[in-house]
């Protein structure tokens, strides 16, 4: 990091502010992993494509690995951790624990975060409209299967 070009920035992470000084293109992902230790965002491929990254943006999924810092200042950040409600999972994280879909586990928190964007501008999808939604997210492990009856589940309103 050159001293000269970083910045103070107050983010809003899971309803929290946080105060960060860094460069304003540094990846939001290394903010929340590296300054704010939230793991739940994980670096994958860093281009954007496999979806590991993923936090929701006012609501909706985004890649964190390819935001720079300093263009969501102002923005409402979710991050896996966020999800949870009073300490509890939420629907879909109860969902994806009851399924058993993780193998390795790290492309749940996209998955997961996909899924929340998707039932948060609609909240009734169709099994297609889920495994549309979910193409873009890579898994390596192969537990397709489970990833899509907990997100069913999920979106059916029952975990």
């Amino acid at each position: 990091m050159n001293p000269a070009a970083a910045r103070p920035f107050t983010l809003k992470v899971n309803h929290q502010s946080h105060d960060v000084t860094v460069e304003p293109d540094t990846p939001l992902l290394y903010v929340l992993r590296n300054d704010l230790a939230l793991n739940g965002p994980k670096f994958g491929c860093g281009l954007g494509e496999c979806g590991a990254c993923t936090v929701l943006v006012d609501g909706v999924a985004a890649r964190a690995c390819v935001i720079p810092t300093g263009v969501i200042e102002t923005r409402e950040i979710t991050t896996l951790e966020g999800l949870s409600e009073n300490g509890q999972p939420n629907i879909v994280q109860q969902a994806f624990i009851d399924h058993q879909a993780a193998q390795c586990g790290y492309c749940l928190n996209g998955m997961i975060m996909t899924v929340q964007a998707l039932l948060n501008r609609n909240p009734n999808p169709t099994d297609a409209q889920i495994r549309n939604e979910l193409r873009h997210n890579l898994c390596r492990c192969g537990t397709h299967v489970e990833i899509m009856a907990a997100a069913i589940a999920a979106a059916r309103g029952r975990p």
